[in-house]
């Protein structure tokens, strides 16, 4: 991969180092959860919340500020391909789009996802790959050969509960934001 920034939601979440994060999933009700990001010293840095809004899957990440900065809705609740499209801001406007997420194969077991972004879909072939594991909830982000972010399940007896914790590595110079959204369309395409 060339040296270049990887920004899809916004540069000022690209940091020029490794950004290691915790990311705390809480389930509220059987169609709403709240994601927490925080960095490595604890620091808020992202919050993503929503519900189920006319059977469609709506979640708003706002800053530590509480402004919106991306809005992600599932395109069709009842597909088998689980896409979803990522806004700027709270917006659902064709110039605030931003990328389209969908699971790469609707009959696979293993969570599999194709990120195409807004100005090229369906020109060329996808812009990322996020590649699950059969075992657990957690993933790797790929851009073509290279890996940039990684995310870590923490399985723990909270987890049982509706609490589930993430550990995400993102390498220098990708927006962060993007991965945590991911994260939310990976752990929303299998859950309620």
């Amino acid at each position: 991969m060339e040296d270049q920034m990887v920004k899809v939601v916004g540069e000022r979440f690209c940091v020029p180092y490794t950004m290691e994060l915790v990311v705390k999933r809480k389930l509220q009700s059987f169609s709403k959860s709240l994601y927490e990001a925080f960095d490595s010293t604890g620091n808020f840095l992202l919050q993503v919340d929503g519900g189920v809004w006319k059977f469609q899957k709506k979640r708003v990440m706002k800053d530590p500020a509480g402004l919106p900065v991306a809005t992600l809705r599932e395109k069709q609740a009842l597909s088998w391909k689980h896409q979803w499209m990522i806004h700027q801001g709270e917006s659902s406007e064709r110039n605030h789009f931003l990328c389209t997420v969908q699971k790469s194969n609707a009959l696979r077991i293993k969570n599999n996802l194709d990120v195409f972004l807004g100005n090229r879909y369906k020109d060329h072939g996808r812009d990322f790959h996020v590649t699950g594991s059969f075992s657990s909830l957690s993933f790797k982000v790929i851009r073509a050969n290279t890996v940039i972010a990684e995310v870590r399940h923490n399985f723990t007896w909270g987890s049982c509960k509706g609490k589930e914790s993430f550990k995400v590595k993102v390498y220098p110079e990708v927006d962060y934001a993007f991965i945590v959204a991911l994260l939310v369309i990976m752990n929303e395409s299998d859950g309620p």
